[in-house]
């Protein structure tokens, strides 16, 4: 993950890191719309009616509005009365991207009925040609925000000069 970070400096010449914990973020040019439909597609599926889950697993990709996650293994929680979706639980390494913007992370845990997605572990966070490192991101989807805590670490592009 950290040569990643240190790919994306040395593309960018010259690089300001900053130390701020709890960072907040914008994430994502379009607003998920949590009504729209969630698709899921993977290699394998197991259903558990007793506990009303579901896991994917094998190159599952999420897609809702223009938002699209990915993962090895993705473990669905539906509503009691089974009518739509409460959770998702992505692990193995995570890959989210909304608009042009793109994170990645160890797991990821998207609460469908707040619209709140929080990733953890090494997380890197990309926006054009900016990145920003942290243990633990939070997205609301809703508002389009984002906030990053733990120990971040942020590589940022200085503005084109006339």
């Amino acid at each position: 993950m950290f040569a990643r970070i240190a790919a994306a400096a040395a593309l960018s010449g010259i690089a300001a890191f900053a130390g701020a914990q709890g960072a907040p973020v914008a994430f994502g040019q379009i607003m998920t719309d949590r009504a729209l439909p969630v698709e899921v597609t993977s290699d394998d599926l197991s259903v558990n009616q007793a506990d009303n889950t579901a896991v994917f697993s094998g190159g599952v990709v999420i897609a809702q509005g223009a938002m699209r996650l990915s993962a090895p293994r993705v473990r669905v929680i539906y509503l009691a009365d089974r009518s739509g979706i409460e959770a998702l639980e992505a692990t193995g390494g995570v890959t989210l991207v909304s608009g042009e913007d793109a994170a990645e992370a160890a797991r990821a845990d998207y609460n469908i009925t707040t619209g709140i997605i929080e990733l953890r572990g090494d997380v890197l966070l990309v926006q054009g040609d900016n990145a920003i490192t942290g243990d633990t991101v939070i997205v609301d989807t809703g508002a389009g925000t984002a906030r990053v805590s733990g120990r971040v670490k942020t590589v940022l592009q200085p503005g084109a000069r006339e």
